[in-house]
């Protein structure tokens, strides 16, 4: 079956632009690009024309995902799958495609609700490169995409189904563990999906709470890069709601940060990759080798 290659965009609604400029650009690193005619600010972090378009609708959350595949054969293959699948298909209209800044795209929604499109062509300015505001050696994306999502959802099976046996992505494992389920949670098991050589590009976690976009995560391309952001959070008062740590599936050195918008970003370094030839699910317990501890969370101290 045909399968969607990378995380491409994620657009975000949200209700202080102004906010948002500023730590996207002050502490995440990422550059302001070309901000649309409708007030649409677009976010950069590689050669993409955008990965992040945040519109101010006062949503502060997830509004929709864009999936990227190879080409037009690729994008036509999808379709089919999801024609089999009985969901609705909207193909994207020229106005739609030229605002995404890609060649063409479909939209429908997943099992959720959740808008979803995907698309292929997008446009990439190799003259105009990423210059990061701040002095960061810049992101891992490429083939990889722009980083991981973790979405809320009603019933986690129905997305296992439906981003497998539909959208083509594979399983990487599970993580079942009471701390990394938020208050409302109706199971703390978690499903992580892959779709290129990055651990996982989405993640799914069974709750009946708002906002739906857990957090969504960025990886630099060193250590340092991470440290120095969890300095400059300290100094600039941006809330860590998760210290550093490593966590038990992708490996990754990161900590998580709150944005303007309440959701978490997580910040990282370091994660392995993905060799779908010799890869075999796992399951883990906990969610973290060490760290990432609530800022309430405090050691026990040693006896005797």
């Amino acid at each position: 079956m045909e399968r969607v290659t990378q995380l491409g965009y994620l657009g975000i609604g949200v209700s202080d632009v102004e906010a948002w400029e500023r730590f996207a650009t002050r502490t995440l690193g990422l550059q302001v690009h070309e901000p649309d005619a409708d007030g649409t600010l677009f976010l950069k972090m590689d050669e993409y024309h955008h990965r992040f378009a945040l519109q101010a609708n006062g949503h502060d959350d997830i509004d929709y995902v864009g999936w990227e595949v190879a080409d037009e054969h690729a994008l036509k293959a999808i379709r089919g799958q999801l024609d089999a699948a009985g969901i609705e298909v909207t193909a994207g209209a020229a106005d739609l495609a030229a605002q995404r800044r890609v060649v063409d795209l479909i939209a429908f929604d997943d099992p959720d609700g959740l808008r979803t499109e995907v698309f292929y062509g997008p446009l990439v300015n190799y003259d105009q490169p990423f210059a990061s505001p701040r002095a960061i050696s810049g992101f891992e994306t490429g083939t990889q995409g722009l980083g991981h999502i973790v979405l809320v959802v009603e019933d986690v099976g129905q997305s296992i189904h439906f981003y497998r046996d539909v959208l083509g992505m594979r399983i990487s494992d599970f993580v079942q563990t009471s701390r990394m389920a938020p208050a409302g949670s109706a199971s703390p098991r978690m499903a992580f999906f892959h779709c290129n050589p990055r651990h996982h590009s989405v993640a799914f976690l069974a709750a009946s709470i708002k906002p739906r976009l857990r957090h969504f995560m960025l990886q630099t391309q060193s250590l340092d890069d991470v440290g120095s952001t969890y300095t400059l959070c300290q100094d600039q008062g941006v809330p860590i709601n998760r210290t550093m740590g490593r966590h038990t599936n992708d490996h990754m050195v990161s900590f998580y940060m709150a944005s303007p918008s309440g959701f978490e970003v997580e910040y990282g370094w370091g994660a392995r990759t993905v060799d779908d030839s010799t890869w075999q699910v796992q399951q883990h317990t906990t969610g973290s080798i060490w760290g990432h501890r609530a800022p309430t969370e405090q050691p026990v101290a040693a006896q005797g």
